[in-house]
């Protein structure tokens, strides 16, 4: 084996994941090194995962050796591996994503299954997917609830073409997009739930700096000098376009478990409350708005 991450030299699939190991390992990246060798051979090869466990004394040929190499030299500079591959798995989707959009992380199937928790199954309700990024939570909703209509926004054109070309490819015909700062594209619309993922990391914040961070859209992340600008903002336009009772739901921080809910119940919403990911951090918050009524 060799520690050289731009060698060619032959080597079957096992010998070469083990490399690729402790080249990512030598790199720092020692969180997951053995899924990251493993998902970028895979692409390289456009296999499965378990075509390497399966196979793993074949050796592997130059040209696909070459292109693993590749990736794995940008692995080890930090490149996300999502971005290295062009897709990620969300809820039960491969989603296509680029340095456009967040990459899909499994605490937002959270959102997906509250928002699920509070539509029923034949509900034809209309619903907004603010700051839809990728797609991955309208096209998730979209769905579990085919009989629902879903407006997903984001301000990024980049986004919104990959986001519709994701819905294209899995034949999702319930989802339609639009361009705009959150509630801005919903002008003369009442949705039954508004749901959203958006910036909630301050400007200040060191892991802006680190790891998968670096490379993901900035404007998809921070939010202001406390990371709750956006979230005030959402609170705020979105009472004008829900319907009564209307659901809002919010993805935020592990940290802003309190801040949030303070911030719906300032905002006049009701039965506001707060759910933890499977981490056990508080993930999610949410809230009904109901007109206040005018007193006489």
């Amino acid at each position: 084996m060799t520690n050289n991450p731009n060698t060619t030299e032959p080597g079957s699939i096992k010998n070469r994941l083990l490399d690729a190991e402790m080249q990512l390992r030598h790199a720092g990246l020692t969180e997951h090194p053995q899924r990251d060798a493993e998902i970028l051979l895979a692409h390289a090869l456009e296999q499965t995962r378990t075509y390497l466990r399966t196979w793993p004394e074949r050796m592997l040929e130059s040209a696909h050796l070459a292109q693993f190499q590749a990736l794995l030299v940008r692995r080890c500079q930090g490149e996300p591996v999502a971005y290295l591959t062009g897709k990620r798995d969300f809820w039960d989707m491969t989603l296509t994503v680029s340095p456009d959009t967040l990459i899909p992380r499994p605490e937002t199937e959270t959102l997906v299954e509250l928002a699920l928790e509070k539509i029923p199954p034949d509900a034809r309700w209309h619903i907004a997917d603010l700051g839809t990024g990728s797609g991955a939570i309208a096209l998730a909703i979209a769905r579990e609830r085919p009989r629902c209509q879903i407006v997903a926004t984001d301000i990024s054109s980049a986004a919104l073409d990959i986001a519709s070309g994701n819905a294209a490819r899995l034949k999702v015909n319930n989802v339609r997009f639009a361009s705009g700062r959150w509630c801005e594209p919903l002008a003369g619309e009442c949705f039954e739930m508004i749901v959203s993922n958006p910036p909630y990391i301050h400007s200040a914040d060191p892991h802006l700096q680190r790891g998968d961070l670096r490379f993901e859209p900035l404007t998809a992340l921070q939010s202001g000098p406390d990371g709750l600008t956006d979230i005030r903002t959402i609170c705020s336009e979105a009472r004008q376009h829900l319907c009564e009772p209307g659901w809002l739901l919010l993805e935020h921080g592990y940290n802003q478990g309190a801040t949030v809910p303070a911030i719906l119940r300032e905002q006049g919403y009701l039965q506001v409350q707060t759910q933890k990911d499977l981490a056990q951090n508080d993930r999610i918050s949410l809230g009904a708005w109901v007109q206040p009524t005018q007193e006489t």
